[in-house]
């Protein structure tokens, strides 16, 4: 996305850390991890390691991150799934809505009516599969132990693909130095691992869609109408994040 999109993105990411909103979120994913990986011991599950990972990056409390753990295993807790859907915003912008629900009746309906609202539609599962590549995104922090081109050669054959320095906006309006690593889908077990075992501390590690095609809007007014499609969606309980092709 633009990178003024992703300042107003990340400024709203910090309201919903005080409002308590992200947490349920994050802890939702906590619980599908924990629960599709059998284990509630991070050692044992990765997925539930990288889940904690996120989580612990956002601040979520320990107390937070254990419940939702143990919700995986209480027979009476709600069978949540995770569900993707495909579609079309305004200004030649196309979405991927990513969700976590117990009710897909429910959050279907959520997403078509924020989507109808906001001048875009649901299209068919499929139809965006030239247009986004879904990899694996890891970020850190710099320091001076760690050299880039080092690093680029040796993680090649876990599936590398690209290195990025880049910059991460924080409330205080200033900006944080971070380098980003992108990888091929398959590759994320393989990658994450070998982070860790380089003693990396990793700060989010992710499946991400990642737009071929990426568009530009010029026009602030169109911009203001994606970036408010894009908060109704994210707003909805179920819908975990939206990814769009905005350069």
């Amino acid at each position: 996305m633009g990178r003024a999109f992703e300042y107003r993105k990340a400024a709203k990411l910090k309201r919903w850390g005080t409002m308590s909103k992200l947490f349920p979120k994050l802890g939702r994913k906590i619980t599908i991890a924990a629960k599709e990986g059998g284990s509630p011991d991070p050692e044992m599950n990765p997925k539930l390691r990288t889940a904690i990972l996120n989580a612990k990056a956002q601040n979520m409390p320990k107390d937070n991150i254990e419940a939702a753990i143990k919700r995986a295993f209480n027979k009476d807790a709600a069978d949540l799934k995770e569900v993707v859907y495909e579609a079309k915003a305004p200004h030649g912008v196309q979405m991927i809505i990513e969700c976590t629900t117990d009710n897909n009746n429910r959050t279907v309906a959520n997403v078509k009516a924020a989507l109808r609202k906001g001048g875009g539609e649901l299209l068919t599962s499929g139809s965006l599969n030239f247009i986004f590549t879904r990899k694996a995104v890891f970020e850190f922090e710099p320091n001076d132990d760690i050299d880039l081109e080092e690093l680029e050669l040796e993680l090649i054959d876990y599936g590398l693909e690209e290195i990025e320095e880049d910059v991460e906006p924080q409330e205080n309006g200033e900006d944080k130095k971070i380098i980003r690593i992108y990888g091929e889908f398959k590759s994320f077990g393989d990658l994450n691992k070998a982070l860790e075992e380089k003693k990396i501390d990793i700060k989010k590690a992710a499946l991400e869609y990642i737009p071929n095609m990426p568009v530009e809007i010029d026009n602030e007014e169109h911009l203001q109408e994606i970036e408010d499609l894009v908060e109704k969606l994210e707003d909805d309980d179920d819908v975990q994040k939206v990814y769009t092709n905005l350069a």
